[in-house]
């Protein structure tokens, strides 16, 4: 290093992976920065320049000599556990300026001689108290899977069986086609015979046992909670999404124009994106693509990319993190805001160019059974095809990666505050209008909650689940009116139609061919 390289780093002042040192005269707070630094994504601290007014003071031959020594003793004694040190000099007029380099550390969290933890923030540091911030370090140097923790009290009974045999079906494909089992008969293949299969000697717990979905001490995984159960948000409380559609550009507005429930977002990750994309579907618009008035429209965000998106959110959000996925439909824009930066130092450029490092390994590898991604890392790739207007920001101060797509100008649309005006104003009416539009409606428009019950039936549901998600008694007039209805006009179906009585009938979601 040169005197040259010296001035040029003294210039751009203290920042966060450079700290000035003029002497070591403290020993344990030099050691705190190293802590810092090795928690963080490494940096140099550098010895003879005043941190405060970025003056030069050179170290003599012999202060050199004891400096590199010192350091060196620091490294080992008050960094746990110890780390190496890269200790170079640099001639300038005077005498020398030590630059020692130090590497992020491989072995996180790193703490003092006292216990406690320090991570960068700025030119300064702080202590770290928070046990997901501690968690995701670990994760970062792969001391800790958070995807294959433990779960309590969670059964096999808590898990959804036709979603661990789609899941079968997806991943054992060569097998099942051999068994002449497909995705249209799979009604009639029970969870055992289809595990039977697989492995002919196994029951279903010995099966998730083997993919890893059980640990060893016979807990379930968080991978397995998600991917499977019922109601993953017993356990799992903060893993889910909010979605809201707000009138205007702030996200701090207050006229909401949609807003998906809680309860109808509870499910395991097919269920949360098969909801967060119909949310999409019905808050975002078509616009015509081709000069002919009548020819079809197009969803005015690429439909592959919020599906990337919306994937990407789900499988790579920090599991540490205990936040919800946010979404938000605003008058210009779509936001998703994920919990957790960006992983293992990746930056937004290197996502953009093709670079994959997912954080959730386990569950990266098994949600591509179950989820519309090929699980090669390219969705940030296939997103940008379509070439949609967008902005990624990494945000290390809010522990957040929050993607922001443009969305197409609405034509003949008023000014923003008019909209708001007019949305408020119709909420005003919109009680006294509501009977008759219920009776004018036609017959194949659903209400908004017949859309929430049909999203709810994404996995089959008894008809006690779909009238408690209502908050009605189990009545034959309330299965008419809720259930019923919706299986005559075709958006549901019976799992079991030629005994429309039978105890352990369920109701699912009509997909339709498009």
């Amino acid at each position: 290093m040169t005197q040259d390289d010296i001035i040029k780093l003294r210039d751009h002042c203290e920042v966060t992976k450079v700290q000035f040192k003029e002497r070591i005269t403290d020993k344990y707070d030099v050691g705190c920065e190293m802590v810092a630094l090795s928690n963080y994504r490494g940096g140099q601290l550098v010895v003879g320049i005043n941190d405060k007014t970025g003056v030069m003071n050179p170290l003599s031959y012999q202060e050199v000599q004891e400096v590199t020594n010192l350091l060196g003793n620091i490294a080992s004694e008050n960094v746990i556990p110890s780390i190496l040190l890269d200790i170079d000099t640099a001639a300038v007029e005077g005498g020398s300026i030590v630059v020692v380099t130090l590497k992020e550390g491989l072995n996180k969290p790193y703490h003092d001689n006292k216990g406690i933890v320090w991570v960068k923030q700025g030119a300064d540091k702080r202590r770290v108290f928070d046990n997901s911030e501690l968690a995701e370090m670990m994760s970062q140097c792969g001391n800790f899977a958070p995807d294959e923790a433990a779960v309590s009290d969670i059964a096999l009974s808590d898990l959804d069986e036709n979603v661990i045999k789609l899941y079968l079906l997806n991943r054992f494909a060569v097998v099942m086609e051999q068994r002449g089992v497909s995705e249209q008969n799979l009604r009639d293949y029970s969870l055992e015979q289809m595990t039977h299969f697989v492995a002919g000697g196994l029951n279903v717990e010995g099966l998730l046992r083997n993919l890893r979905f059980i640990r060893p001490d016979g807990k379930m995984t968080v991978a397995a909670v998600l991917l499977f159960a019922k109601y993953p948000q017993r356990w799992l409380p903060a893993f889910t999404v909010k979605c809201i559609s707000i009138a205007g550009k702030s996200v701090g507005g207050t006229v909401f124009r949609d807003k998906v429930r809680d309860t109808d977002m509870e499910g395991c990750l097919s269920h949360q994106f098969e909801t967060i994309m119909t949310f999409f579907t019905r808050n975002l618009r078509n616009v015509q693509v081709e000069a002919e008035f009548n020819s079809l429209g197009k969803l005015e965000i690429s439909h592959t990319a919020l599906v990337e998106f919306t994937v990407n959110a789900l499988v790579h959000r920090s599991l540490n993190w205990r936040a919800p996925i946010r979404i938000f439909i605003l008058d210009d824009r779509v936001e998703i805001h994920s919990p957790g930066e960006l992983p293992n130092g990746l930056s937004v450029d290197d996502i953009l160019s093709g670079t994959s490092m997912p954080r959730n390994q386990f569950l990266f590898t098994n949600a591509n059974f179950l989820l519309p991604y090929t699980g090669a890392g390219s969705g940030i790739l296939r997103a940008m095809e379509d070439k949609p207007e967008v902005v990624f920001e990494n945000s290390e101060s809010v522990h957040e990666f929050v993607i922001s797509i443009k969305r197409v100008p609405a034509v003949g649309v008023e000014e923003n505050d008019q909209v708001i005006n007019q949305v408020t104003n119709q909420a005003a009416n919109q009680v006294t209008n509501q009977a008759a539009n219920q009776v004018n409606r036609p017959k194949t428009r659903l209400t908004q909650k017949e859309k929430d019950i049909v999203n709810f039936c994404t996995v089959p549901r008894t008809a006690q689940e779909i009238l408690d998600r209502v908050g009605v008694s189990t009545q034959t007039r309330t299965r008419k009116k809720y259930i019923l209805s919706l299986v005559n006009l075709g958006f549901l179906e019976m799992t079991i139609p030629d005994n429309p009585t039978d105890p352990n009938q369920k109701y699912r979601k009509v997909i339709r061919k498009q």
